[in-house]
């Protein structure tokens, strides 16, 4: 099974260590700023990156949709997007992989 586009931008979003702490924080508590995400990332994993390196991570995991981003007035909001990892998931459930399996038997 050849590998989409987008399914390498979210292998390539998960392979960083920060990304993932990203998505762990917006996991426990959804819809964070940037000035939120940043203190967070200080306070509990003594992350010291910069707003510009977060908003960077931000921009991949956007791409990746691994996240959702709404404007309110001054402000921007993350949200965590989960559908990207249940598509990954879906290709090693279901018939697919049972049949890979059967094969090669």
């Amino acid at each position: 099974m050849s590998e989409t586009a987008a399914e390498a931008e979210v292998f390539k979003a998960l392979a960083d260590p920060n990304r993932r702490k990203i998505l762990d924080e917006l996991a426990e508590r959804d819809g964070q700023t940037l000035f939120e995400i940043c203190s967070r990332l200080t306070m509990r994993h003594q992350l010291g990156l910069s707003r510009q390196a977060v908003s960077q991570h931000l921009d991949v995991l956007l791409r990746a949709g691994l996240i959702r981003s709404r404007r309110e007035g001054r402000y921007k909001f993350h949200h965590i997007d989960t559908t990207p990892l249940e598509h990954l998931t879906d290709r090693w459930r279901g018939g697919g992989a049972r049949e890979n399996r059967c094969a090669s038997t």
